[in-house]
């Protein structure tokens, strides 16, 4: 047995199953593991990954195992692990795991003092603690380079490459197209309101839904809570994109006043106190909080807490909090509201979100001699790789350019 911090080993079965029923539905990871079963890229290499521990995860530490990699897995969210999960690829695939759904802050680090310890060469994060804890205790002397599947991640690492203080080169996997058009738009827009309903089982239609922050997982939101009769509400801070949240056929307004009138609340933004308690102050009895972004700081979560007259978790995932004279109801801890109280996204989705990671892990292997210190985008031609085998998984065909549409594109002057 390999080493390992998991709940139990008895969940094994259940937690196989599920990584069988993910697998059927990633079939360009699937591909992928058979080229890298043949070809061997990582014989040797160590891997170490701060990631959900579920069960399209679980595909990916496969597939990397198949192509010769040691790979260690710690979580990238308490309360996103998969007990059943962690104790499959543990006793069913011999792939060392430390992660307990719910474990505290201490047991959390300790987990990722543990992965980090294994003297990676390349690290795979989700929200970036994995990176920042290398940095932080100067334990990265043997990392080739790293990836990052979030934009909460990718922002942290950009702050550090402009100051300085990145130590290897980050692929952003987050901002490959084959990713956050899809993963972001349609993973997080549809796995947030599978947390948000199997919490409180309520009805979408008619109410009010605030979505804070209108990037891809805002917009993502935004689609499915119209798509499910919600009366839309976004706030934004950027002023493209709040005129492209107008233009898509959304009120706009700021926070102060949509707290006002809203029934359901989402968060998407990768920054804090998006949802102060000047804002709960002002909403509605019955107002549900949930939240999208990586960490559990855009709701002032920590205030809301200690302010709170009560605290009482009411259904799975779904704590009704008093306060101000008034209930609100809290999703999730504030932490994702798709891994908190669901399952995350379909692994449809993630099927090319670790595509993209197992392919950035094999690019940096390659070409890590020639990368600085800074963070990159995964090169293009690996991104219409990824979205033409999607395409061939689904047996859908395209067109392509002949010789005669080629010799016009590139000649200037046809166009007169």
């Amino acid at each position: 047995m390999v080493e390992n911090r998991i709940k139990d080993p008895n969940l094994r079965n259940q937690g196989r199953k599920k990584i069988e029923w993910a697998k059927r539905r990633m079939q360009v990871l699937n591909s992928l593991k058979e080229e890298f079963e043949k070809l061997k890229p990582f014989k040797g290499t160590a891997i170490s990954a701060s990631l959900h521990v579920t069960s399209e995860t679980a595909n990916l530490m496969i597939t990397l195992k198949a192509g010769g990699a040691n790979v260690y897995l710690s979580p990238s969210n308490p309360l996103s692990t998969k007990d059943d999960i962690a104790a499959s690829l543990v006793y069913d695939f011999d792939i060392p795991v430390f992660a307990i759904h719910g474990e505290d802050r201490e047991s959390y680090f300790k987990n990722l003092e543990i992965v980090a310890s294994k003297k990676p060469d390349i690290t795979l994060d989700d929200g970036g603690d994995l990176t920042a804890f290398l940095h932080n205790h100067s334990l990265y002397e043997h990392v080739k380079g790293g990836t990052e599947e979030t934009t909460t991640g990718v922002i942290r690492f950009r702050a550090m490459e402009k100051s300085n203080d990145l130590k290897y080169p980050i692929i952003a996997v987050n901002d490959s197209e084959t990713k956050h058009f899809f993963d972001n738009r349609y993973g997080t827009g549809q796995s947030t309101f599978d947390g948000i309903l199997r919490a409180t089982n309520m009805l979408i239609a008619g109410k009010t839904v605030v979505v804070a922050g209108y990037g891809w997982c805002g917009r993502g939101i935004a689609m499915r809570a119209k798509g499910l009769g919600a009366n839309v509400i976004v706030t934004e801070v950027e002023p493209v994109k709040a005129l492209e949240a107008y233009m898509d056929g959304y009120r706009v307004m700021k926070m102060d006043s949509a707290s006002q009138i809203g029934d359901i609340f989402i968060t998407a933004t990768g920054c804090n106190s998006v949802i102060t308690l000047e804002h709960i102050k002002n909403m509605k009895q019955g107002a549900v909080l949930a939240n999208a972004g990586h960490f559990d700081v855009e709701i002032e979560v920590k205030e809301l807490y200690d302010k709170a007259d009560s605290v009482e978790e009411i259904r799975h995932g779904l704590e009704k909090i008093a306060i101000y004279g008034k209930e609100v109801f809290l999703i999730a801890q504030g932490r994702l509201a798709n891994l908190g109280a669901a399952e995350g996204h379909p692994p449809e989705v993630m099927d090319m979100s670790f595509a993209n990671q197992a392919l950035a892990a094999r690019y940096i292997l390659e070409n890590h001699e020639k990368l600085d210190n800074r963070v990159y985008i995964l090169p293009e031609h690996i991104d219409r790789e990824i979205a033409s085998l999607k395409l061939k998984s689904n047996d859908i065909s395209i067109d392509a350019l002949n010789d005669k549409q080629v010799a016009y594109l590139s000649n200037w002057k046809e166009g007169t």
